[in-house]
């Protein structure tokens, strides 16, 4: 049995959804009013009596393969969610998801598949006073440069300014914005490991500065997938904790990586439908493209993947032609990756549902993090806070 719900409505949808996944925990008041609103304008069928414990008690607790725990441990809000891979690892690690954000539609309905959860639009234009308090806020954001022109702007003006305002127009700025505002205990923030160069290390410098700002300590490295599963995927973590909670006792360490050697061939699905073997056309522009490039002296070209090894990094441009990891068959021209095996190179379980085409799952699950990795960062923070909770008692 399965609800069925009107989804013309997405923001409803939202609220509805984020209600249903919260009751007694300080989080269902921000979503109860347009919940019922929904409910009673959609499915007037559905009759909410008093304060139950909707989450626990309607169908939809069984219809996805990941929902929320009964007992959490600690709250999270999952902002740029694309599919949900961060959330996932802070649910296995007892955490309760309070807030979701992402805006690409097929995204949503990915991450509504296996969580039972509609995430919010546009972060840009959600107020930050509607989301709930938590304890932990989780972002992958994407990079973007800071412009300095509305600084200079200030500058000129003889107004004072802050690292906040140079980062106004950006998708950070959003984090930021949150981060004053509801001064969460930690973060954690994902992105390529290029944040660091990015515009000549300046960008980082404003993020660091920025979160500083907030009275956030700091912490990142740059971490590597391949301990995970077999891919090269190498990203920053910044993590923060709050100097007003935490009074720079925390003793924070970044995970020690795994000398576990994965192979690319401990994920492939043992047949594999013929429609994922690249045209003769397609493989012959592959070859005759990467030797072009290698006459001119760079190392553009197709990945033929050492089964035995790792792969490249994925990307999100891998539906277009699977040229970065390609699967060698012998007697025929090699093979895209199947979506299922992208899933299980991000270290997605196999239970996780892909409800959309293969080309915008290829976007989601190269736009996706390595889950794992994630969870073992995870374990680092949240053990912090545990930590924290007795020395608040004492």
């Amino acid at each position: 049995m399965k609800i069925e719900i009107d989804k013309k409505t997405d923001n409803g949808l939202a609220q509805l959804t984020h209600y249903f996944q919260n009751h007694i925990n300080g989080v269902s008041q921000f979503y109860k009013e347009d919940a019922k609103k929904y409910l009673f304008d959609v499915h007037e069928r559905l009759h909410i009596v008093g304060e139950s414990d909707i989450q626990y008690y309607l169908p939809i607790k069984w219809d996805v393969p990941f929902p929320p725990p009964e007992n959490p441990e600690f709250k999270f809000i999952d902002l740029f969610a694309g599919i949900g891979g961060i959330r996932l690892a802070y649910q296995n690690l007892g955490g309760k998801c309070v807030f979701t954000s992402e805006w690409d539609s097929y995204s949503k309905k990915t991450y509504e598949a296996n969580f039972g959860k509609v995430p919010f639009g546009d972060i840009t234009k959600i107020d930050e006073t509607t989301i709930p308090d938590h304890d932990v806020l989780l972002a992958g954001f994407p990079c973007q440069p800071f412009s300095i022109a509305g600084v200079s702007k200030k500058n000129a003006l003889g107004r004072s300014h802050g690292f906040l305002d140079e980062t106004q127009g950006t998708l950070f700025f959003d984090i930021a914005r949150i981060l004053k505002h509801k001064r969460p205990k930690t973060f954690m923030l994902e992105n390529v490991k290029n944040l660091i160069s990015h515009d000549k290390g300046k960008t980082f410098k404003v993020i660091q500065n920025t979160l500083k700002e907030l009275n956030y300590s700091i912490y990142f490295k740059v971490l590597d997938g391949k301990h995970f599963v077999p891919q090269h995927r190498e990203r920053i973590i910044i993590v923060g904790f709050d100097n007003e909670y935490f009074k720079g006792k925390e003793d924070f360490r970044f995970p020690v990586m795994s000398d576990i050697k994965y192979s690319l061939k401990d994920i492939l699905l043992p047949e594999v439908d013929p429609k994922y073997t690249l045209s003769d056309k397609l493989w012959n522009y592959l070859q005759e493209y990467a030797k072009k490039h290698k006459a001119k002296g760079n190392g553009f070209g197709f990945g033929l993947a050492d089964l035995n090894g790792i792969s490249r990094t994925m990307s999100a441009r891998y539906y277009k032609d699977g040229a970065e990891i390609l699967i060698p068959q012998v007697g025929k021209n090699p093979r895209r990756l199947v979506p299922r095996e992208c899933a299980r190179l991000q270290g997605f379980p196999d239970n996780f549902i892909i409800p959309v085409s293969d080309n915008q799952a290829y976007k989601q699950f190269g736009n996706s993090v390595v889950s794992p990795l994630m969870q073992a960062v995870g374990e680092c923070l949240i053990k912090e806070i545990k930590a924290s909770y007795g020395r608040h008692t004492e």
